[in-house]
């Protein structure tokens, strides 16, 4: 799907950011011509959450869209994209849900921008929700992978079976809605990631307001020695759980993706601070643009470890989420 001698800029989660995502392609060298951003020898790749959230998440999704039609872009699947699917369609008879992704206040909350934002575009709308089915779950093209929160080998070696491209259909999104099976395993661990539960029996409310008895891990950590070490959420541990030390069970089932394995970007994880590499091959590019954060590309030429120097974002000013 991608030419590995071609050069390209990973960018983080849009989220609805629209004018942020023209500023930071015109700051990659990008020009609109024919109503389509391009770049004369570039090409951009998008790991994903387009939608929610954001004010301008119909324009961002044209932006991306037709990136990507007219072979200037290309674009993974979010858990947002997959989100919004599963909303829209109904769950398999006897699965005990009427949609795959049951319509609780928790959900419709996540998708309440989305939705205002098309309701008066429901052509536009059904017809993107279309486009999602075109988006991979993920990409490896030799040298670097992309996926939206974290890359499983175990996972996507058979899915990879199943869809070459990495494209999925309707029947494996329906399938999903029944818990523990191969489509749940895979949209929940590339989609979102790893995580381990909270000891004890403890929980704790994240900073957007959901009580969570789960915290997300790191998938790369070598020799982590207590849950301090693994946590990777914008959301801290308290101090005491911070320094309870990992059994060897909770250390064997960790997931590790090698210091000697291809360049990864992700984005999903709401990080802070300067955009910098996670390890030599590894980058998270989501920087919470639509919290006034930064969207984050990375220009990847010919590398096989990551230059901190070739990070590029654009600061997401208080007009784009107020205007």
């Amino acid at each position: 799907m991608l030419d590995p001698a071609r050069s390209y800029d990973l960018i983080g989660d849009v989220h609805g950011c629209a004018l942020t995502l023209e500023h930071l392609l015109d700051r990659l060298g990008y020009h609109k011509q024919g109503g389509v951003w391009r770049h004369s020898s570039r090409m951009a790749v998008f790991v994903g959450d387009i939608i929610d959230r954001g004010p301008r998440i119909r324009e961002a999704l044209h932006i991306v869209h037709d990136m990507v039609e007219a072979g200037q872009a290309l674009c993974i699947m979010g858990n947002h994209e997959f989100n919004a699917l599963g909303w829209s369609t109904p769950a398999l008879p006897g699965s005990g849900k009427q949609f795959v992704r049951e319509h609780t206040p928790r959900h419709a909350r996540l998708l309440h921008e989305t939705l205002t934002q098309f309701e008066h575009h429901p052509g536009d709308w059904h017809d993107f929700q279309q486009w999602f089915y075109d988006l991979p779950l993920f990409v490896d093209a030799g040298r670097f992978r992309v996926v939206h929160a974290c890359w499983d080998a175990g996972l996507i070696e058979p899915l990879r079976a199943l869809f070459p491209n990495g494209c999925i259909d309707e029947p494996f999104l329906q399938a999903s809605a029944e818990s523990g099976s191969f489509a749940c395993t895979v949209f929940d661990r590339l989609l979102r990631g790893t995580d381990m539960r909270l000891p004890h029996g403890l929980t704790m409310t994240s900073g957007d307001g959901l009580v969570r008895s789960f915290f997300r891990t790191k998938f790369w950590e070598d020799d982590p020695k207590t849950y301090g070490d693994i946590v990777f959420q914008p959301d801290a541990l308290p101090e005491p759980v911070a320094q309870t030390p990992l059994t060897s069970t909770e250390k064997n089932s960790l997931l590790r993706y090698g210091s000697d394995e291809p360049l990864l970007f992700v984005g999903h994880y709401w990080r802070s601070g300067k955009p910098a590499p996670i390890r030599p091959n590894l980058a998270c590019l989501d920087y919470s643009a639509v919290l006034y954060g930064k969207l984050v590309a990375y220009r990847l030429d010919q590398e096989s470890r990551l230059d901190p120097n070739k990070f590029v974002w654009v600061d997401v000013e208080r007009p784009e989420v107020l205007q």
